[in-house]
């Protein structure tokens, strides 16, 4: 086993109807490793968004197969990248799972399970921005002078570090696949609750 084994985690987490009691939401995952490529996807009725945004990379992680691993894991969802980036869980863990205004951490459960796979692993945690349009009408490639494109590359480096546009626009193709998979698992769940 080797330390130098890199998989990217590309997760995005969905949820139809959000802050509704009746609801459905969905996660979706792809893990790339050497060329090979594995997608994983759920769906659950009367959740959240968060909740599925932490679902995704649990399920990435349950996966994996070995330890000692580098794992890249893209995410559109600041919730899950800045509890990492700002360790907000080191404060938590300290503080007996409570948050700074003294209030039961939510989604405990997911934390400590993401926590526990976690172990083991070297993971990285990077914030891409979500749902970016990547061709134009005729489906060609957009490239550095679209604006909105510029803006989120920008967006990306100021947060995680250089890299380079077309490395930035793979990584984008990725999150809205992840994003793909969690809204058709939505749309898979609602029609087994409903029968059809």
């Amino acid at each position: 086993m080797s330390a130098c084994k890199t998989v990217n985690m590309y997760t995005d987490g969905a949820c139809a109807g959000n802050q509704n009691e009746e609801n459905f939401g969905g996660w979706g995952c792809i893990l790339e490793y050497a060329g090979r490529e594995k997608e994983l996807s759920g769906a659950e009725p009367n959740t959240t968004n968060n909740r599925m945004e932490l679902s995704a990379p649990i399920a990435g992680l349950a996966a994996l197969k070995e330890k000692g691993l580098r794992v890249r894991i893209y995410s559109d969802s600041s919730y899950l990248v800045n509890c990492f980036h700002q360790g907000w869980y080191e404060k938590w863990v300290k503080n007996g799972w409570k948050t700074a205004g003294k209030k039961p951490v939510e989604n405990r459960d997911l934390w400590e399970r993401l926590l526990s796979l976690m172990e083991g692993q070297a993971c990285e945690f990077y914030l891409v921005k979500g749902h970016l349009k990547l061709t134009d009408a005729k489906g060609d490639p957009l490239g550095e002078e679209s604006a909105a494109l510029s803006k989120a590359w920008k967006g990306f480096q100021a947060h995680n570090g250089e890299c380079p546009f077309e490395a930035f626009y793979r990584i984008a193709g990725y999150n809205n696949r992840a994003d793909a998979l969690a809204t058709g698992a939505i749309e898979e769940c609602k029609a087994k609750l409903n029968g059809l």
